[in-house]
């Protein structure tokens, strides 16, 4: 299953169903000149996560900026080997081949139950369970069409959140013959606060976080906040507004990323009520006091359009949403941090 990620354009370093792709150890360092005394700003990249991947931190002598940046590094493996769809040894893997797993890691047990809460929260518009969509669409691309009614109902009677049992810490079981569950939607955001508390565990106080998703640590140490652009849905190269966050995190959902039609009408996130591509949406910004609320109400407000996602973000407190529609109409909530916009 190829991996996708949403683009995010940083503008302060100097940026569902989808699977996770080998963490790759390699990775280039880079540091800017010592910003007081001893302490230096260092930013490193790498691949993980079905994307590239980077941080900065700001405001430690190297040798502690290395070790957090080691240990933040080491979080986003831990989320790899538990949750990748490209390792058949990882537990998600396990549990889509048998339908049970038992003792899982604590992560997978906290990343399905912010899935089951937000399940509930969007009354199921967020769904890990759409993963046989995706392999149907993907299925049928390969072969020049698009799924039939009899194969898109059939994938849909395989789909119910409800079906996934995480209540118990010894085991995990998916309730329903051919279930089979993604991550993509909420385990990048996972592992970018995962990184952000391995940072914070090593004393840095500013850090900007990209795993896909966004997570920050504080701001600047100037005490501006870490700016980031946001890609327009339909321009490539432009971004739709610049964002100043710190000790907030942000997810962008968009259909221009892994599309089946050439309009971006038959795209990546699936309603999971139809089997259908959502209509109103190009993408939508979230966000939110951590990255995997960001992560996931970012899919669900695809799938929820415009009008019940504003009504669900007043309903959150510290969310925050930028919709860019079809059509082009910008919309944002009041507390959005939008800095500029196109």
């Amino acid at each position: 299953m190829p991996v996708t990620r949403r683009k995010l354009l940083f503008l302060a370093l100097g940026s569902s169903a989808l699977g996770f792709s080998a963490f790759k150890a390699q990775r280039r360092d880079e540091s800017s000149e010592p910003t007081a005394a001893n302490l230096v700003q260092i930013s490193r990249t790498g691949w993980a996560l079905g994307s590239s991947v980077s941080m900065t931190v700001a405001g430690l002598p190297r040798d502690n900026a290395e070790r957090a940046l080691d240990a933040a590094f080491a979080e986003l493996e831990t989320v790899e080997r538990v949750m990748s769809l490209y390792r058949p040894d990882s537990e998600i893997c396990r549990l889509n081949r048998t339908g049970e797993l038992r003792d899982p890691h604590p992560y997978l047990v906290q990343v399905l139950r912010h899935a089951e809460a937000t399940s509930r929260r969007t009354a199921g518009a967020f769904d890990i369970t759409v993963q046989p969509l995706w392999e149907l669409y993907s299925s049928t691309k390969k072969q020049g069409r698009m799924p039939s009614d009899d194969e898109l109902a059939a994938a849909r009677a395989k789909i119910g959140w409800w079906g996934v049992e995480s209540c118990w810490e010894s085991v995990v079981r998916l309730h329903g013959k051919g279930m089979a569950i993604t991550l993509n939607g909420v385990a990048q955001g996972f592992a970018a606060d995962r990184a952000v508390a391995a940072l914070k565990q090593h004393g840095v106080e500013h850090a900007l976080v990209n795993t896909g998703e966004i997570g920050t640590r504080g701001g600047k140490p100037s005490c501006e906040p870490w700016k980031v652009g946001i890609q327009h849905p339909r321009e490539p190269e432009s971004y739709v507004s610049l964002a100043g966050l710190a000790d907030r995190s942000l997810s962008t959902s968009g259909d221009y990323e892994t599309t089946f039609a050439g309009d971006f009408s038959k795209h990546h996130i699936f309603d999971p009520r139809t089997g259908d591509s959502p209509p109103e949406l190009a993408s939508v910004s979230i966000v939110a006091p951590t990255a995997v609320e960001a992560d996931a109400l970012s899919t669900a407000a695809m799938v929820l359009g415009a009008e019940k996602t504003l009504s669900l973000i007043a309903r959150s407190p510290g969310v925050d949403a930028l919709l860019v529609t079809k059509y082009g109409r910008v919309i944002a909530t009041e507390g959005f941090p939008a800095l500029c916009s196109t």
